[in-house]
């Protein structure tokens, strides 16, 4: 491991985050809340640190190995998860503790949307936008929108994006080179985005909220400018209509977006595997939620499609938008829609989980070993796409999922350590380790009551969820120490 190459890589896209905390205080002095301070300030840090780091070593052009990489894309998060939080810690609204900053911070970055704050709807207007630009920035990967300027600062970023995007097979990209895909992923996100904040601000958001949301949805964030969450805006078919449409639409793979995009044709989307896997089992979901609250008699029939169609959606594509409370819906129904949420969406999405393809390959593996047992001597391969999965992909699906599992039992038990009750702390670490956001017992409303050493381990739960966990896991393994 090279020191000092990673200290470069990490002055360079320290310097590059500091320029995201200039719109927050352009911001600020428009509506004039007095938060441009605190933003200033953590500008100068950020910038100067990163400067700091970058200059002694700028002339250096050594490449990033792929053990480098592991080492940036882990540490990277934490670390602008920390400068990130500066203006929180700095500016007095809205008051939030070193951890309460950090963990609303790394909660925007990983777009797990888990918050500890009250009142959103009274905080500084710059402090609301600062919220929502760090899920944006999360959604894409800042390591990946870096990955377009790295190369023509010297530094190859193949190795940072092998560890950061998402799904069970990481050597495939949509263009030949790692800059073009970058760039090429980039567009498509801010395409996404512009027309997102274009159908909330016609369909009646404010401008500001339209901005605000349009980062957040497309991010498959869950932040929001108001305490309500877009149950603030419940009662607008149309506001309510395009965010499902757009939650969905970041929750598929970017790949097909790309493809799209490049050949003008929509028809390969539901020639794809996993788009109609995840499709299928959030109609499924749809139609056993919005029955049940429905029969229950919790909500007439147009609220229970609205509230049920949406927080499928939201919680399916793990946004945590909220459009109503649903820890106090029905005994079983909170936990359906934690399992969706688990799953998570596409490969190659905005989403969080353990992904749609992987829990399809699972199901997958089960019924041939089901067919096994009736036929020993039959060789059933696993198709995908209608192409043979290699046996390298379906160990590796199985062995992420036994870590999951391992991971989530053994979170669980440590934050039940802390003194949280097991509702608070199995909901807690399904949610921030699957980047869902909402949670059940005390933390339904908000993470406000939740001690802050358990906030501390859903900390490392948001990183772990984001990096897909062997990312992190994998600095813990002595072989990855050795020469």
């Amino acid at each position: 491991m090279r020191l000092a190459v990673i200290a470069r890589v990490f002055g360079i896209l320290l310097t590059v985050f500091s320029l995201t905390l200039l719109p927050p205080i352009g911001v600020s002095l428009w509506y004039d809340d007095g938060s441009h301070t605190a933003f200033s300030i953590a500008f100068g840090i950020t910038l100067l640190t990163g400067l700091i780091m970058w200059l002694p070593v700028h002339d250096l052009k050594q490449d990033l190995r792929t053990r480098d990489g592991f080492v940036v894309t882990s540490l990277f998060w934490l670390i602008l998860g920390s400068f990130g939080a500066l203006p929180l810690i700095i500016s007095p609204q809205p008051d939030l503790s070193i951890v309460d900053s950090i963990f609303e911070s790394i909660s925007g970055l990983t777009t797990t949307g888990a918050t500890t704050i009250v009142g959103l709807d009274t905080l500084p207007p710059a402090i609301l936008y600062y919220r929502q630009q760090l899920q944006w920035f999360g959604g894409i990967g800042v390591i990946v929108i870096a990955l377009a300027i790295l190369p023509m600062l010297g530094i190859g970023g193949m190795q940072l994006y092998k560890a950061e995007i998402p799904g069970p097979v990481k050597d495939t990209k949509l263009t030949p080179r790692i800059a073009e895909t970058a760039r090429a992923l980039f567009v498509i996100y801010i395409a996404l985005t512009v027309l997102c904040a274009i159908g909330y601000w016609w369909a009646g958001m404010s401008v500001f909220d339209a901005i605000c949301h349009s980062f957040a949805t497309v991010a498959n964030g869950g932040f929001s400018t108001h305490d309500a969450s877009m149950g603030f805006y419940a009662h607008n078919n149309a506001i309510m209509a395009i965010a499902i449409i757009f939650m969905l639409t970041a929750a598929i793979n970017f790949g097909l977006h790309f493809f799209a995009f490049s050949n003008r044709t929509v028809k390969h989307y539901w020639k794809d595997s996993e788009f109609r896997f995840y499709i299928l089992i959030t109609l499924a979901a749809c139609a056993i939620i919005v029955g049940y609250l429905y029969v229950s008699g919790t909500f007439d029939m147009r609220g229970s499609i609205l509230h049920g169609v949406f927080q499928v959606v939201s919680i399916g594509t793990t946004a945590g938008f909220g459009s109503e409370s649903f820890a106090t819906w029905p005994a079983f129904l909170p936990y359906i829609l934690l399992m969706v949420g688990i799953m998570g969406a596409c490969a190659g999405s905005t989403s969080g989980g353990i992904k749609a393809v992987r829990v399809m390959l699972i199901m997958k593996s089960g019924l041939r070993e089901l067919d096994r047992l009736v036929h020993p001597s039959a060789v059933v391969p696993i198709k995908v796409n209608r192409k043979i999965v290699p046996p390298r992909v379906t160990d590796a699906v199985w062995g992420f999922f036994a870590i999951y599992i391992l991971s989530f039992f053994v979170l669980t038990i440590v934050v039940m350590a802390t003194g949280e009750d097991f509702v608070t702390s199995f909901s807690t670490v399904a949610s921030c380790l699957s980047n869902i956001g909402p949670a059940l017992g005390d933390a339904a409303a908000h993470y406000g009551e939740v001690n802050e050493v358990a906030k501390v381990f859903l900390i490392l739960a948001m990183l772990a969820g984001r990096l897909e966990i062997f990312t992190l896991l994998v600095l813990l393994t002595p072989a990855f120490w050795r020469h």
